[in-house]
């Protein structure tokens, strides 16, 4: 079936219709879902495998763990204004030039990374990634809405989560192994690849039918509904924001805090679980719905965070609980990722867009504050402290969880 030309929705975007298909029908053969996943696997094995290695390349230039975690700060605190932009970068000039530009931003700076590793530089490189990343995800988990019809939604995004998570799966481990025993340069090359996921992503922007933008329609919604719909988005962005705190802070310090395989395992156990849950999620919350699952990941999220304060206490086994907190993070990690954007796009059925602009700067505004204040918390305290901290912020969404979401009118 094809997508529709266009449809005038609230911010003026030509946009194609998700295809009215079987129920039972696969998501991985819906129309443009190929070229979708491979431009997201493509890019995010760029970010993947230099979100742990980035830092650690600071490190070695003689930075501290506040550093360090500025460095992934940095990336994801531009990446949140550059997400600001896409929907109307998308307006104006379409799917395929924004695709094309932010994938390029994203992949051509990683070997700039031999240049030097004094910190302004990897902060400069980090600020320019960000700012590719940012296209990258909003516009990919917009396109997931927009390609498949509501009713298989949940196992979409489930397997656009895939994409995401297979990458992260083999190099978040893998990639500061790699680069401390055969070379950093290896690791900037892989972090290149998004340039080679600019292929699918032209042949997405076709199915999404770039050429229809028209850029003398209005793009913006009345104030009041944007508010409407912010009000809407608190909930599940709140969560969000929670688990990602969590996960951006042990995909960042995991290196530091375990040594050779016991890192790689811990990163294992972290991106495993993560993708086996956002795998798994996406089919019960199309059968039970998504506001009634994120409640439990929160307190899972929780128990997590609180193995790994203890396993750096003094005294204790650190890499069994380590690795069980990682675990137990992960699922979390996954799961709420699955529920809250299908949760997004269920409480403003009319934007895509703007539903994943504002769940991606949730995502990437948690990952951000994750690495900065348990950095900075270690660097001024301990590992331990800044861990509890992280699960006394996370535990505080709970009450987001267990909320009745509002549901906005159909426009």
């Amino acid at each position: 079936m094809t997508p529709s030309a266009t449809d005038a929705s609230g911010d003026g975007r030509g946009r194609a219709r998700a295809e009215p298909a079987d129920r039972t029908a696969s998501v991985w053969r819906a129309r443009g879902m190929p070229a979708l996943l491979a431009m997201t696997a493509l890019g995010f094995a760029g970010y993947a495998v230099l979100l742990p290695v980035a830092p650690l390349w600071a490190v070695s230039g003689g930075v501290d763990a506040a550093g360090a975690g500025l460095v992934t700060g940095v990336f994801m605190f531009c990446t949140v204004i550059g997400q600001l932009f896409v929907p109307a970068a998308l307006h104006r000039f379409g799917w395929g030039a924004v695709l094309v530009t932010g994938l390029a931003l994203l992949g051509a700076p990683s070997l700039l990374h031999l240049l030097s590793a004094e910190l302004v530089p990897v902060l400069a490189i980090a600020a320019v990634r960000g700012a590719g990343f940012a296209v990258l995800t909003v516009a990919g988990s917009s396109a997931v809405a927009e390609l498949v019809e509501p009713a298989r939604r949940g196992r979409a995004i489930g397997a656009f989560g895939l994409a995401i998570a297979g990458p992260q799966l083999v190099l978040l481990p893998l990639a500061p192994w790699v680069a401390e025993t055969v070379g950093y340069w290896v690791v900037f090359l892989v972090g290149a690849l998004p340039l080679v996921a600019i292929i699918p992503a032209v042949r997405l922007a076709r199915h999404l039918h770039a050429s229809h933008h028209d850029p003398d329609e209005p793009r913006h919604a009345p104030a009041a509904t944007r508010f409407a719909e912010l009000r809407a988005l608190a909930a599940p962005v709140g969560i969000l924001l929670g688990v990602t705190l969590a996960g951006g802070a042990l995909l960042t310090f995991v290196p530091q805090l375990l040594d050779g395989a016991a890192a790689v395992a811990a990163l294992v156990f972290v991106t495993a679980s993560a993708a086996a849950a956002r795998w798994l999620v996406g089919g019960l919350a199309d059968r039970v719905g998504t506001h009634r699952l994120p409640w439990p990941f929160v307190l899972v999220t929780v128990a997590g965070l609180a193995l790994v304060a203890w396993s750096v206490s003094p005294g204790v086994p650190t890499a069994p609980l380590l690795l069980t907190g990682a675990a137990l993070v992960g699922l979390s990690y996954g799961g709420l990722q699955n529920l809250t954007l299908g949760e997004a796009f269920a409480v403003v059925p009319r934007d895509s867009v703007y539903a994943s602009t504002v769940w991606n700067i949730g995502f990437d505004t948690g990952t951000g504050i994750g690495a900065v204040v348990v950095g900075a918390l270690a660097a001024g305290f301990s590992f331990q402290v800044a861990f509890v901290a992280a699960a006394a912020i996370v535990l505080m969404t709970l009450p987001l969880a267990l909320m009745r979401r509002p549901v906005l009118e159909q426009r």
